[in-house]
């Protein structure tokens, strides 16, 4: 099984490096065509964060796979908020004081309840996708009416428009926004192709090998945003990127499935996934709020977020072997 192990690892990298070049490249580009910083900011950068997760869900929806593309959707929220903010409080306490992030942190606790009760029939449909895509665009809608509003200065809309390339020529965009989009298919096809058949190879399911190899790898580029965020004294930011990718996963990968392989959903997904990204979704606001009324997430409530992941993971793995 070395083979399909180190699909799985190049397919990572790669998709890591691959997203990052289209995205720039991307940026670029629409920017030299005169497009509005905040429009990029929204679009092409703010779908940047999910494009791994995109494109692996795209990929394995296609090849028939769509347990693996539903598993790295749920199991990238959890290891965002359970992993990802769980290390990055343990660096610094992670402040939830902005008004944008309690304006922006209620949305994703709707677009989680909503994702429940639209697969809480067990089938995850066409239809289902599309409410999805159309609450997409609502929030979108809604982040563009508060950057124009000018009300309040919006620390994720500024760090996504902080990330636009505003020197880089055209010829160099091109060639970044189609190198980056063959690899990113290329890397998302070995990656599902050497998950499917580890899967195959452990005797789990596809949504397994999603939930855990899979989302744990997409992950990373959140981790390493979340991380330096937090060193650079910007803990709005760090929590501000893990909420906004939630909600594109959400939104945009959780829909894929849906509208390209609509079908039924495994039984656990209700029973242990979906609870467990609901639970920590809570825990966000059930660890940042204090009696003082001091809201932040403290290294103790990391702590507790990492036990919480940790303790998600031995749960699959243990039903995995029953």
């Amino acid at each position: 099984m070395w083979l399909e192990f180190l699909a799985i690892l190049a397919g990572f990298a790669l998709l890591v490096w691959s997203a990052d070049h289209f995205v720039n490249g991307a940026a670029a580009l629409a920017n030299n065509l005169g497009v509005s910083t905040l429009v990029i900011g929204l679009t092409v950068v703010g779908f940047g964060t999910s494009a791994p997760e995109i494109l692996v869900a795209l990929t394995a929806a296609l090849d028939g796979n769509a347990g693996l593309a539903i598993g790295n959707a749920v199991g990238s929220n959890i290891a965002n908020v359970g992993l990802i903010l769980g290390l990055t409080a343990l660096v610094i306490p992670l402040s939830v004081s902005s008004q944008v992030l309690r304006r922006e942190y209620p949305i994703l606790l709707i677009v989680t309840i909503t994702a429940l009760i639209l697969v809480i029939d067990g089938e995850l449909g066409f239809y289902d996708g599309l409410i999805l895509i159309f609450m997409l665009a609502g929030v979108l809608f809604l982040m563009w009416r508060v950057a124009v509003s000018g009300s309040a200065k919006d620390p994720l809309l500024e760090d996504l428009e902080a990330e636009i390339p505003h020197a880089m020529p055209t010829s160099k965009a091109l060639l970044w926004l189609a190198s980056g989009l063959l690899l990113l298919v290329f890397a998302s096809k070995i990656l599902v192709w050497g998950s499917v058949e580890v899967a195959s190879w452990l005797g789990v399911s596809d949504l397994v090998i999603g939930l855990t190899i899979v989302a744990l790898g997409t992950s990373l580029p959140e981790l390493a945003t979340s991380m330096a965020s937090a060193l650079k004294g910007e803990p709005d930011l760090a929590l501000g990127n893990v909420i906004g990718s939630n909600l594109y996963n959400l939104l945009a990968v959780f829909s894929i499935p849906g509208l390209i392989a609509p079908g039924a959903v495994d039984s656990v997904l209700l029973t242990r996934d979906m609870p467990a990204m609901m639970v920590l979704t809570f825990a966000i606001v059930g660890l940042a709020w204090t009696a003082k009324g001091v809201r932040h997430i403290n290294r103790i409530g990391g702590l507790l977020l990492l036990i919480g992941y940790a303790s998600y993971q031995g749960w699959i793995i243990y039903s995995s072997l029953a």
